[in-house]
């Protein structure tokens, strides 16, 4: 498996990536001395990272439990003709939906979702529904999320033995 990026990361950018992906509060002092850069040099590594669009963005990871959402679920949709939730509505109406991705196959879209409580979901898979027929399926525990992105060396065996950690 070959990776293709936008540019050729080196080590020390894949350092910094890592770093970044663990903490991206980090100062660009803290940054440099973890990565062995001057300050200056560490921020202008983290600039190219930015323009070229491999660092998106920064953000705050939020619990949705602990703001009263403690129910996340995915809904695999399929739109009818006509009906395509991403052309007849807009994100502001559906403050529930974390992610939105298009699908191939037999439904057009996955969502997750986070709500306050069954009826909350109810409520919801109802709205949803009127773009077409839908699966709801809810989440009972998460094994893996928010997995850093560490690709530097990705000649790796893509079948490894099973894992015990993973809990699943």
């Amino acid at each position: 498996m070959t990776l293709q990026s936008k540019g050729s990361l080196d080590s020390t950018d894949w350092q910094i990536l890592r770093e970044l992906q663990q903490d991206g509060r980090l100062s660009y002092n803290e940054l440099g001395r973890r990565v062995a850069l001057s300050p200056p040099a560490a921020a202008e590594r983290v600039r190219k990272l930015e323009d070229t669009g491999i660092i998106t963005g920064y953000a705050a990871q939020i619990d949705p439990a602990e703001v009263g959402l403690p129910l996340l679920a995915f809904i695999q949709l399929q739109c009818a003709p006509g009906k395509c939730l991403l052309k007849t509505s807009s994100a502001e109406k559906f403050p529930e939906v974390l992610e939105m991705h298009k699908l191939s196959g037999s439904h057009c879209s996955l969502l997750k979702v986070a709500v306050s409580s069954m009826a909350h979901l109810e409520a919801l898979n109802e709205r949803l529904g009127r773009h077409g027929p839908l699966i709801c399926n809810i989440v009972t525990s998460t094994a893996l999320t928010g997995r850093m992105i560490d690709w530097e060396h990705p000649d790796v065996d893509m079948d490894p033995p099973f894992d015990p950690s993973w809990n699943i």
